[in-house]
């Protein structure tokens, strides 16, 4: 786990200035603080951070193969290395280290560009051919591992995070509307379009060939589209039950200490679970809690005793979100309104103090059908098949005095596109032209992704457009830059794609049956876990912010969205600000003020030309 950064210039005359790429790699520095590099040749230069996971002393980068004439930069683990290796020896190739980087430099020499179709694992990598005069770039299938990117007539531009990627001149800071629009909707921006004009996100399952004529993008994988395979319930869970153990047993996998973040859901039980199944000896468990009712720590306490884990928690308080929501924006990059990367900040600066290497549960729900918005939504299905439900719901709507109800019935008689946008929906159409100063129409990625899955059943749907917009640009980003701001490399078994293939084909009745969500893995996991582990209701990683925007963090809300130079000076309408902040007196309005805040502090930190990043950082704990 590491951050990469570089630079390529169109002309091939035009040499590559080494400080500058050092200066950028500098920025994430946290990304990998055991080891650093900068290869610079011509008109091309790569720089490197590493925190060092597999072979701890042979695993330098920028790494070369045997005559130089390939170079690579590479952030993320390879889970399948070992057997790639053997594969790559027999055909000849001669290994120098035991790192997974080496194997995907020789892949590039046998396989080229598809040698992106046989890595298993997380990655965005580089590779510089010296005598093709080619610049390889590729992202992982579903985009765990972020490649930000920058190109005009002059130069192409690549860092793991965005602040390094502004380090590069000519780089532009102006954020751009269509953008905020996205923002203010999902309260994150869908890949590939980033916040900043100009600057982009390399799709999840892309590549980016990169030479002197220009760059081509290419999709080398999608989530599997064909219809759901008839299998029986039996059967299923003995596949899953072989693949879940494979993919478990490659991420466990390392040289250095490793534990797990467990809630007491599910998704993280089963991973413990499975962990103790394989036989891991001191499992180091790390949970998350607060004074307050959306603590899970009993649950969380309960699956450790079970497993007899080296449990550790740690108690989060109001202070503490105020006093880290700066440095939080600072290392999420984007703008990201997601509340739950509080706690995950925190966490893994708890966990690192033990562990270099933790797993988590992330894609869980998406692949088994564990929303239980889905459910909901299937309801509409059968229910707006009976006549005239479309009128009968907007009279509904007229005369309901409660939101909730008022949300619902505007639904009855809705296709599913209409109705359902993905999990991190924010404001409304309405809300965002009262509230946003600028007229450009946001971008719409959940409607591109909706078009490319139109002919599967309304589940698969859901989960196919969650899976290309909320895991990838807000679940992953945020467990990607709360872990590496500790510089804690996080794994997501879940999204292992064999097991996405597997969990994409399988029949709606099998995920969600009889009401019951994720029905199959649950079923899976009766024998391993407790039935109050396995059926309790879904929290996702609760913050109290409600209570806390009401209370202790009133005023700190006030302030900071109607600073004299934040938001309401430029982008956002005060007004709207006023009456959103006095509405959450009366209903819950949290994650929008969240995403708000998060919105003026990114805008302070990122878009001032004049304050240079370097020193921001510096001064982010």
């Amino acid at each position: 786990m590491c951050g990469i950064n570089g630079l390529f210039y169109f002309d091939s005359a035009r040499n590559a200035d080494g400080t500058l790429v050092d200066r950028m790699r500098a920025v994430a520095r946290h990304r990998g603080p055991d080891d650093r590099g900068v290869y610079v040749r011509g008109n091309v230069g790569l720089g490197f951070n590493r925190l060092s996971i597999i072979d701890l002393s042979g695993g330098r980068q920028p790494m070369a193969n045997e005559d130089q004439s390939v170079w690579i930069v590479f952030n993320g683990e390879i889970y399948n290395f070992a057997w790639l290796r053997s594969d790559l020896a027999a055909r000849g190739h001669v290994f120098r280290t035991r790192s997974d980087t080496e194997a995907i430099v020789h892949a590039w020499e046998e396989y080229g560009e598809s040698c992106v179709e046989k890595l298993r694992g997380m990655f965005a990598f580089v590779i510089w051919d010296e005598r093709r005069r080619v610049l390889f770039a590729a992202r992982d299938r579903l985009g765990i591992k972020p490649f930000y990117y920058f190109a005009d007539a002059e130069q192409f531009a690549f860092a793991s995070e965005l602040k390094s990627l502004l380090e590069a001149p000519g780089v532009p800071r102006e954020i751009d509307p269509a953008a905020l629009g996205e923002y203010l909707r999902r309260r994150y921006v869908i890949a590939p379009n980033t916040i900043l004009k100009g600057i982009r996100k390399l799709p999840p399952g892309h590549t980016i060939t990169v030479t002197s004529d220009g760059c081509a993008l290419k999709k080398y994988w999608d989530v599997p589209l064909e219809p759901p395979v008839e299998i029986g319930g039996q059967e299923a869970l003995a596949q899953l039950s072989v693949i879940l153990e494979e993919t478990l047993r490659l991420h466990l996998v390392a040289d250095v200490p490793l534990g797990a973040f467990l809630s007491g859901g599910l998704d993280s039980s089963c991973v413990v679970a499975l962990m103790s199944k394989l036989g891991a000896t001191r499992i180091r468990t790390f949970s998350i809690g607060y004074d307050s009712p959306e603590s899970e720590l009993d649950y969380a306490r309960a699956v450790a005793g079970r497993f007899q884990t080296e449990h550790h928690e740690l108690r989060l308080t109001p202070a503490a979100f105020r006093d880290t929501v700066p440095t939080i924006v600072w290392h999420m990059d984007e703008p990201v309104g997601d509340t739950a990367s509080i706690p995950l900040y925190y966490l893994a600066e708890f966990a690192r103090r033990h562990v270099a290497v933790a797993l988590s549960g992330e894609g869980s729900d998406e692949l088994f059908g564990g929303y239980s918005i889905y459910r909901r939504m299937l309801g509409f299905e059968r229910v707006n098949r009976l006549p005239m439900m479309m009128p009968a719901g907007r009279i509904l709507a007229a005369v309901a005095g409660d939101t909730k109800v008022r949300k619902y019935a505007e639904m009855l008689g809705r296709p599913l596109e209409w109705r359902y946008g993905g999990v991190g929906k924010l404001f409304s159409e309405t809300q965002i032209r009262r509230l946003c100063r600028h007229g450009d129409a946001p971008f719409d990625s959940v409607a591109a992704a909706y078009a490319s899955c139109a002919h599967l059943p309304p589940l698969a749907r859901m989960a196919y457009v969650d899976l290309k917009t909320w895991l990838a640009d807000d679940l992953l980003v945020k467990a990607d830059r709360m872990s590496m701001a500790h510089s804690l490399e996080l794994r997501v078994p879940f999204l292992d794609h064999h097991l996405v293939e597997f969990a994409a084909r399988l029949p709606g009745r099998l995920k969600i049956r009889g009401g019951v969500t994720k029905y199959l893995l649950k079923k899976w996991a009766e024998p391993l876990l407790p039935p109050e582990i396995v059926y309790r209701p879904k929290k996702g990683f609760p913050v109290p912010l409600k209570s806390w925007f009401r209370g202790d963090l009133s005023e700190f809300a006030r302030e900071a969205l109607l600073d004299s130079s934040g938001l309401a000076r430029e982008f956002l309408d005060r007004s709207e600000i006023e009456r959103l902040l006095a509405m959450h007196q009366r209903e819950d309005r949290s994650e929008q003020i969240y995403s708000l805040i998060v919105l003026d502090q990114w805008r302070r930190r990122f878009t001032q030309p004049s304050r240079h990043l370097q020193s921001i950082g510096s001064a982010a704990p």
